[in-house]
């Protein structure tokens, strides 16, 4: 089984770009055509007072959307990938797996959350609702931020009796 079709949702987060970076260097070693894609979350755009600006703050999500999906198409053209882009609208992890059977995807790549404590060892409940919901492989990636990693483990030089 190849993959020939590989699936990055984004949000635009921190996570997200660090599912974006892992999920193109696979598709570049392996050849693959990346699939981007946005969902607007029906719910949130909905919030908004009831003035009339309901319409325009769900195109203000929208752009978002088709602002980040070109970023990474961006990206995936510098690394000589074909890509597509796509914005939805709906609940993120039903959308997912829509686009994951209406496109011929073969794998997702998404990004967990970062909570912090012991949250961090949880995953985002639209991450873990894909891995229950799509019938593909889903590779989750989560990298803590640089200035917060902790070692588990003493290093070498500490160990060392002297």
């Amino acid at each position: 089984m190849g993959y020939d079709n590989i699936l990055l949702p984004t949000d635009g987060s921190e996570q997200a770009a660090n599912a974006v970076e892992e999920g193109i260097n696979l598709a570049t070693e392996i050849g693959a055509t990346v699939h981007a894609l946005h969902v607007v979350d029906e719910f949130e755009a909905k919030i908004v007072p009831i003035t009339g600006e309901q319409e325009a703050k769900r195109e203000e999500y929208v752009a978002h959307g088709e602002r980040i999906t070109d970023e990474v198409a961006d990206l995936a053209a510098e690394a000589g990938l074909d890509a597509v882009t796509a914005v939805e609208s709906g609940i993120a992890h039903e959308k997912i797996q829509q686009y994951v059977d209406e496109h011929g995807i073969d794998l997702v790549v998404i990004g967990s959350r970062g909570l912090g404590g012991i949250e961090e060892m949880l995953l985002g409940s639209t991450a873990d609702r894909v891995i229950r919901l799509v019938d593909k492989p889903v590779t989750v990636v989560y990298k803590r931020p640089p200035e917060r990693t902790q070692w588990l483990l003493p290093s070498a030089e500490e160990t060392i009796h002297r």
